[in-house]
């Protein structure tokens, strides 16, 4: 019989084998779960890129599920029948960007440079100019969206040399039909006609007028563009990063894009609350403050940028833009859109403007040669040596103005936009890129 001694000693023994397995085990165990753990962290990190692809600069390729966003399936597109003229625009629409052989790549971060016009030559000239001049143009891509076709704005944007560009037209502006809808019907009701006295067409909006072709074609082509830039065409439905928006009497300083670039990279961390970032004020008479802060603020028109996720946010509203009575789409975004977010829509910006409004003349003057709406042939906008270079810093504060001046909730509009054929048209641009087209079957 062993002894107490011989017993503690066998005891001791036992124990000692027994960790020289479990220690091999314990090892193995343990490497396990840092494997697994690193994979789970991996797997995290691809799904936070992925997601930061979504929401932020970078590109990404997306399965057509998640383009395909469906208001209403059921919808049933209302496109004019196109004209040879609007079939031929539409081809032209489909023409990969010129100036590749100079500008062959456009590097990470760039951003997409959106230029609408109508048609104001002299205007058109200065803000191309003006482009020309601009730091690090070279790496974007420009794309200009014409309301209908004139000559010579064609002209100039041809002569485009100094970066990628691409030409769009509005295929459905009521410019290219002069004898049918969007354009000029000839049983059309007129200005304040009575529609039962006259036997004419046409729903007056709330202060009792009939639509005008020409007044319409503001809001349809700023939603066409909208949906054709971030759904329709090849080059950018699958951009993810910021698209920036000026128009042709926007005169754009040097430093407007590395700024514009400086304001998207500086908005997550400054101003999360920030839907978009502008290179001017709201109120287009101020050059701005010259603070040493960034300056968060209602939604200007003048060189604003976002992103994929807020134009999701924008689309979801189709049925409020296009329903409210009034011609202008900046108005209409700031009475009816953006308040039914629930919380007030801010832009980041700088103490200085990147971008000022030259124009003296509204959208449909100042087409003809005379320089009527400019001074003397040039826009009068004062650019100092500090608007040739970035200055914009990190280290600012954001100084945020909370109160929202301008057009609110409430406003009625200015109608413009009472005609029921209008705005099944609107909807239509809302819809089709994401619904089939029965009359292309």
């Amino acid at each position: 019989m062993p002894t107490a001694g011989t017993s503690s000693s066998s005891s001791h023994h036992h124990r000692s084998r027994l960790r020289s397995r479990a220690a091999p085990l314990l090892l193995a165990v343990v490497f396990a779960v840092l494997v697994i753990t690193e994979l789970l962290r991996t797997s995290a990190r691809r799904d936070f890129s992925a997601s930061a692809g979504r929401f932020g600069r970078a590109g990404a390729n997306h399965s057509v599920a998640q383009r395909k966003i469906l208001l209403d399936p059921s919808f049933t597109l209302r496109l004019p029948r196109q004209s040879s003229l609007s079939l031929s625009l539409s081809q032209r629409n489909a023409l990969p960007p010129r100036n590749t052989g100079r500008f062959p790549s456009l590097p990470d971060g760039h951003l997409v440079v959106v230029l609408y016009v109508h048609n104001r030559p002299r205007y058109l000239q200065l803000v191309v100019d003006s482009l020309s001049r601009v730091e690090g143009i070279g790496e974007a891509l420009l794309i200009v969206s014409h309301d209908g076709y004139f000559p010579e704005m064609d002209k100039i944007v041809q002569g485009i040399d100094f970066c990628q560009v691409k030409q769009v037209f509005a295929p459905y502006s009521p410019h290219l039909f002069p004898d049918s809808f969007p354009g000029v019907t000839s049983g059309d009701c007129q200005n304040k006609d009575n529609a039962a006295e006259k036997k004419c067409q046409g729903d007056p909006d709330q202060y009792g007028n009939h639509r005008s072709p020409r007044i319409v074609s503001l809001k349809h082509h700023w939603w066409w563009m909208m949906n054709t830039v971030w759904d329709g065409l090849e080059e950018t439905r699958d951009f993810d990063g910021h698209i920036l928006f000026i128009e042709e009497d926007h005169y754009i300083f040097p430093n407007a894009y590395r700024n514009a670039q400086l304001l998207v990279d500086l908005k997550p961390k400054k101003c999360p609350q920030c839907y978009a970032i502008n290179l001017a004020p709201s109120d287009v008479k101020l050059k701005g403050e010259g603070w040493p802060s960034l300056v968060a603020e209602k939604m200007g028109n003048i060189g604003y940028a976002f992103n994929r996720t807020v134009w999701r946010k924008i689309h979801t509203k189709a049925k409020q833009f296009c329903a409210f009575d009034e011609y202008n789409w900046d108005i209409t975004m700031w009475a009816t859109v953006y308040p039914s977010f629930g919380a007030p829509v801010y832009s980041l910006r700088g103490p200085r403007r990147s971008a000022a409004h030259f124009g003296k003349c509204g959208l449909h003057q100042g087409q003809g040669s005379s320089n009527v709406c400019v001074d003397n042939g040039a826009a009068a906008v004062e650019v100092e040596d500090i608007d040739k270079v970035p200055n914009i810093k990190a280290n600012w504060p954001v100084h945020i103005i909370r109160t929202q001046e301008g057009y609110q909730a409430g406003f009625k509009g200015w109608g413009g936009w009472g005609d029921r054929r209008d705005r099944d048209l609107c909807l239509s641009f809302a819809y089709m890129y994401h619904v089939k087209d029965p009359s292309s079957a």
